[in-house]
């Protein structure tokens, strides 16, 4: 089926009361988690076990499955994993930071960011698509049930529409989060790149929030919601094509902010909790070698190694190696032997992230 892309913004207007009140929810949850986010003391340790699982939820969306064990086991630093789609996930959380630190930085989200986005998903450089041919399927029939733009040209004017969109806010009033709605939809529409453009889609849904500032820090579980309901997801994209339903389309992605923001709200309370009481014990049992710094180490991670510890905390293999077996001793960590490798792992918050049904 082929579908023409109109430029944006669209032509009608799409804030009725439903959308309205329904926008009014999904804002008062993003603030909730915003302030949220704002009591853990280090914003790395959210950034970085946040986006790891925002990584694990989008890929799977794409049917790039991996376990905890091995997202969990692989040396990041070292740049080893566990499996390939261990290392599509790592790719996933690099490009969602390294396009993190851009727009915080420079308050844009325009196309060469999105471009470094898909090369880091990739591996590659191939850019937009130049070549016709790309059709989407049903993954089931193999039925063809969208056809995007077929041309180098008509792919490249219709992203500089969608960038202007994006950053300028004269083109368009609507509420920022009805706008990142139409910006998902015509980027999956649009479909500007030979491979990847799901999961740089879902990464631009979190840039843009924190363009907007309604995020500090990208730490939204939408793919979850996605991966939850991927029948309603790909139907409704596909209704918006076929008869202009975008009340539905929207409506949809509100829930998607609402819901995930209360969940990650319910994670981010778990973390804070956990890092308490490992602060209390560490004081009481250890007070010779407990400090912050070391306490984010075990909360950035669910396994840490030695090397992680000397790193961080710029101490030497044997006081690092005497830090975590202490954390041992008094019940904190558990040490594995995995190869020739020590993993210490933090079990509290390995069972907090793991459990993928938390709700509020």
């Amino acid at each position: 089926m082929n579908s023409s892309i109109s430029l944006l913004p669209i032509k009608r207007d799409v804030e009725n009361k439903v959308i309205l009140k329904k926008v009014a929810k999904a804002h008062q949850a993003l603030a909730e988690l915003k302030g949220a986010a704002n009591t853990i003391p280090n914003e790395s340790i959210l950034i970085n076990t946040l986006s790891l699982q925002e990584a694990k939820d989008s890929s799977a969306i794409e049917n790039i499955i991996t376990t905890h064990d091995e997202l969990f086991q692989s040396d990041f630093l070292a740049y080893q994993f566990k499996s390939m789609a261990a290392k599509e996930v790592y790719n996933y959380a690099t490009a969602l930071q390294s396009g993190f630190k851009k727009v915080r930085q420079n308050g844009l989200l325009i196309n060469s960011y999105i471009l470094e986005i898909q090369a880091e998903l990739e591996e590659n450089n191939a850019g937009y698509r130049k070549v016709p041919g790309t059709a989407l399927k049903n993954d089931k029939t193999g039925e063809v049930v969208y056809t995007p733009p077929q041309h180098a040209d008509e792919i490249l004017s219709l992203m500089k529409n969608l960038e202007e969109f994006i950053n300028n806010p004269e083109i368009s009033d609507l509420d920022p989060l009805v706008k990142m709605a139409i910006i998902h939809h015509q980027f999956e529409s649009i479909h500007p790149f030979y491979d990847g453009n799901g999961r740089t889609g879902r990464i631009i849904n979190i840039l843009y929030l924190v363009k907007e500032d309604l995020l500090k820090i990208p730490i939204l579980y939408l793919s979850r919601y996605i991966n939850e309901n991927k029948a309603d997801y790909y139907r409704l994209l596909q209704d918006v094509r076929d008869n202009d339903n975008w009340e539905d389309w929207i409506l949809f992605m509100l829930e998607g902010v609402e819901q995930t923001s209360k969940q990650t709200i319910v994670l981010i309370e778990g973390i804070k909790r956990d890092m308490q009481q490992f602060k209390n014990k560490m004081r009481t049992e250890l007070p010779k070698i407990y400090s912050q710094d070391l306490l984010n180490n075990l909360f950035r991670h669910p396994y840490t190694k030695i090397e992680f510890v000397m790193k961080e905390l710029n101490v030497s293999r044997i006081t690092a190696t005497r830090y975590l077996d202490e954390l041992v001793r008094i019940g904190l960590l558990e040490k594995h032997k995995i190869g020739r490798d020590n993993y210490y792992i933090n079990n509290t918050l390995y069972t907090l992230l793991s459990n993928v049904n938390v709700r509020e």
